[in-house]
């Protein structure tokens, strides 16, 4: 795997290194020992799948409050979609910067999203599958999300929007107070 730095400090983007074959093709997705290259040495505990049917769908931008944030990878198994991190922690020179990148199941790339970032999506192709790796058990009372449409953030969607769930419409929008995480 090669884990290639964005623009936000401490996020990655992984490429992986494929084996192919007659028969098709092999491609480590995680490897303890390679991810601490990248700082990454807090145990997975948890891993969600998610399938979006339609295109132009976002869903995000989501996060867990300390002490409960937590490290994702996330890779995008079938279809193609446009991720987004934003920098949410206090005191980062990226604060409350975004970064987007089109993870797609054909290219089998991923992210790599450290603590203290809020993360979405947006659909690229109708049945898009992504895989989410945490390194934090999903803690309700301390999840949290940003607006997918705030101004303060801007986040430039490569499609027009078909679809937001009433929840993520709800997430609050972040005013000139916001100081934003200590993690």
């Amino acid at each position: 795997m090669q884990f290639i730095p964005t623009a936000l400090k401490g996020h990655f983007v992984i490429e992986p290194k494929f084996f192919r074959d007659e028969r098709g093709s092999f491609a480590r997705v995680f490897c303890k020992e390679e991810f601490r290259q990248v700082y990454c040495t807090k145990e997975i505990v948890q891993i969600n799948h998610s399938m979006t049917k339609a295109v132009g769908v976002v869903r995000g931008m989501h996060f867990q409050k300390p002490p409960y944030a937590e490290i994702k990878i996330i890779k995008c198994l079938r279809g193609k979609v446009y991720d987004v991190a934003v920098d949410l922690r206090a005191g980062s020179p990226t604060f409350l910067k975004w970064v987007g990148v089109e993870l797609c199941g054909e290219k089998g790339n991923a992210v790599y999203i450290p603590e203290g970032f809020a993360h979405g999506f947006q659909t690229l192709e109708e049945n898009s599958e992504m895989l989410y790796m945490h390194t934090q058990f999903y803690t309700p009372s301390y999840e949290a999300g940003l607006r997918y449409d705030d101004p303060r953030l801007a986040i430039k969607w490569p499609l027009p929007i078909s679809e937001v769930s009433e929840r993520d419409q709800k997430h609050p929008l972040l005013d000139a107070a916001y100081k934003g995480l200590v993690v």
